[in-house]
């Protein structure tokens, strides 16, 4: 099973941050990657998407980046839309990209357990298998009792 999180600890990261890179995102709205990395920049964080196969283009108003590396500002958090092998080289590269990065957020269904003790050596939180939308409502009393309140209905895990 996956690691516990206290509250706090999650309060404390969603709270820091400001700027976040969403590696993986996808420009079709009913894809999860898309809808969270625009609920949290309608939320206030600074959203920088990336995805090599929609780069040049836009999301939420920000240019779409190719890789972490062609991201030139300072970024707090890394959140990971791909598959669990894909971590490492994800991790890598954001440890190369951000001297000042605080957080490494692998999304629900992604954990890779050498890549985040990589990060957690380099000083990092590491939260896996989680998504910052649902701890983010979750902890701000806004997901309803039927659980997510994303107007998408759906059976894919």
């Amino acid at each position: 099973m996956g690691e516990e999180y206290d509250d706090a600890y999650l309060r404390g990261i969603l709270s820091r941050t400001k700027r976040i890179a969403v590696v993986g995102v996808s420009a079709n709205p009913v894809r999860p990657s898309y809808y969270v990395a625009r609920y949290l920049s309608l939320k206030g964080y600074e959203i920088f998407p990336v995805n090599p196969g929609h780069a040049g283009s836009e999301l939420f108003g920000r240019l779409v980046h190719a890789s972490l590396n062609d991201i030139k500002a300072e970024i707090d958090m890394v959140d990971i839309f791909r598959r669990s092998e894909h971590v490492p080289d994800i991790v890598d590269a954001a440890l190369g990209a951000f001297p000042s990065l605080k957080t490494i957020w692998m999304q629900i269904g992604v954990e890779h357990r050498a890549a985040a003790e990589q990060a957690r050596a380099r000083g990092m939180d590491v939260i896996m298998n989680r998504c910052p939308k649902i701890e983010y409502q979750r902890l701000h009393g806004e997901l309803r009792m039927g659980g997510f309140n994303t107007g998408v209905i759906s059976s894919r895990l």
